[in-house]
């Protein structure tokens, strides 16, 4: 349920909205701009729901009472009319930015993430990416660099003044990898690990969630809303594929139509990741493309100094000089679109 108030209304007249709403065991939740309102984020009884919404509608200052029929409710467009914009240290998710994240699939040394960073800052990327911790199919696979890994990014990213991502797996390590990377990024195999959604909600760190290859637009929204329940409101949606119906010719099937999905449903900013998406670099700038024109507000692209040597995922990493070439066709498409590459502005 969504209470609008009149524009102008008294301290005293949402108060009272507010205490309506608690003497029904339901805790308001304040939601300013330029109309002040009023949201009830918990399930609402049926035969309280009926009744609160008749006396909230007679309220002083109420204009308008409205019922949220979504499942998902903090990361509905009906609970939030407006886009939201996730700054993480001067980089701005959402329109009328597009943000690029790019970087190697792992850590796998100084050397490796410094070169790779320098490449992608230069050409336009804002966010470095790179995995410390790895969740491999094969246990004989290489892990990642743990806690060292993280360090690395770290120092990277001071040296440079890009923003940093990297994955967290488990609740456990959530404060640890927040306090080296400025972006917490829950991948896809992660997505309905509750715990972890509570604990990464909990840290208010933005967070990029990543949809689970097998999940629904539904799911993928419902998850989202387990950190945004939990406090989080810098959250950032991610489409990276869904599983293929032919392994063929790409590793996934990227749903871009899930993209202006997402817009229509979820006021979040929704980053695509044609990396993951196609498993293949030769397809990855053509999606990079059609994600712009889908309306994403940003792309996630992995890039290694010599993909021939990359310890993991190297067939769908971009080379230093077909990113470059990529990111200079990509700005004809964002200003073809209205909108501008994220710049890093200062920290405030």
């Amino acid at each position: 349920m969504v209470v609008v108030m009149h524009h102008g209304a008294s301290d005293a007249e949402i108060d009272q909205v507010c205490d309506s709403i608690r003497k029904r065991g339901l805790e308001p939740l304040l939601m300013p701009g330029n109309t002040m309102a009023i949201g009830i984020p918990s399930s609402i009884p049926p035969d309280v729901r009926e009744p609160l919404g008749q006396i909230l509608q007679i309220l002083p200052g109420v204009d308008s009472v409205t019922h949220v029929s979504r499942s998902y409710k903090l990361a509905s467009r009906e609970f939030h009319p407006a886009d939201t914009i996730v700054d993480v240290g001067g980089v701005r998710f959402g329109q009328p930015n597009v943000t690029v994240i790019a970087g190697p699939c792992s850590i796998e040394g100084y050397d490796q993430l410094k070169a790779t960073a320098e490449t992608v800052q230069r050409a336009g990327a804002t966010v470095l990416r790179g995995g410390a911790f790895k969740p491999r199919t094969s246990p004989y696979s290489f892990q990642g660099l743990a806690e060292e890994g993280l360090r690395i990014m770290q120092q990277v990213g001071k040296e440079t003044g890009i923003r940093t991502i990297s994955e967290v797996m488990s609740p456990d390590m959530v404060e640890t990898v927040a306090k080296h990377v400025d972006i917490l990024q829950i991948g896809a195999r992660s997505m309905q690990n509750f715990p972890l959604l509570i604990e990464a909600g909990k840290s208010g760190h933005p967070a990029m969630l990543k949809r689970g290859p097998g999940a629904t637009v539904d799911e993928f929204l419902l998850a989202a809303e387990y950190l945004l329940a939990n406090g989080n409101q810098n959250v950032i949606l991610c489409e990276r594929g869904v599983h293929p119906l032919d392994r063929t010719y790409t590793r996934n099937t990227l749903d871009l139509a899930a993209v202006p999905v997402l817009k229509e449903y979820s006021h979040l900013p929704v980053v695509v990741d044609p990396s993951h998406g196609t498993g293949k670099a030769k397809y990855v700038p053509a999606m990079c493309y059609a994600a712009i024109a889908a309306g994403a507000d940003g792309i996630m692209v992995e890039v290694h100094p010599d993909p021939r040597e990359s310890l993991s995922d190297a067939a769908q990493a971009l080379t230093p000089a077909l990113f470059e070439q990529m990111m200079e066709k990509l700005r004809g498409f964002v200003a073809s679109a209205g909108r501008s590459l994220s710049r890093i502005e200062a920290r405030a």
